[in-house]
């Protein structure tokens, strides 16, 4: 039997590089499946992201702000009671994290409680961003949440 030597250890490392990077192709193709973009128009929205800045932080300054809850009917979109809902355009996107097909996108009107409700039964348990946008007046306003729908 030969002697173990440096060169023969240089080989085996070698051979044992080769053997885990070949596993990492075949064991895992794909990488993450349900990793995908939020939106399909990601850059031509980018470009616009100045006005999506501005609209968060005019939302960010207002005194009274639309709060969200959750019970088994849906989630339920409240604006402040005093809020003057002539002139204004409510939009919201409810992105699923993991799988762009349950994305739900609506124009909503509120109604006498100055509210809307998403009804659960187009809702999938997981988490979700709501991104809540409103227009009043020609001032665009929006506000992001982070939910989880149980």
């Amino acid at each position: 039997m030969k002697n173990f030597s440096w060169g023969h250890g240089v080989v085996l490392a070698l051979f044992a590089f080769i053997v885990f990077i070949l596993s990492m192709l075949f064991l895992f193709p794909n990488g993450q499946k349900n990793s995908e973009m939020v939106t399909d128009n990601y850059y031509e929205e980018e470009l616009q992201y100045q006005d999506v800045i501005d609209a968060k932080k005019r939302a960010d300054d207002l005194q009274e702000k639309p709060v969200y809850s959750q019970d088994k009917s849906g989630i339920k979109i409240t604006f402040p009671k005093d809020y003057n809902n002539s002139n204004t355009t409510v939009k919201f996107v409810l992105n699923r994290t993991d799988d762009q097909n349950l994305d739900i996108k609506k124009s909503v009107q509120l109604d006498a409680a100055q509210s809307f409700i998403i009804p659960a039964q187009v809702l999938k348990m997981g988490n979700y961003t709501l991104r809540l946008n409103w227009e009043k007046d020609k001032t665009s306003y929006r506000m992001d949440y982070d939910l989880i729908w149980k």
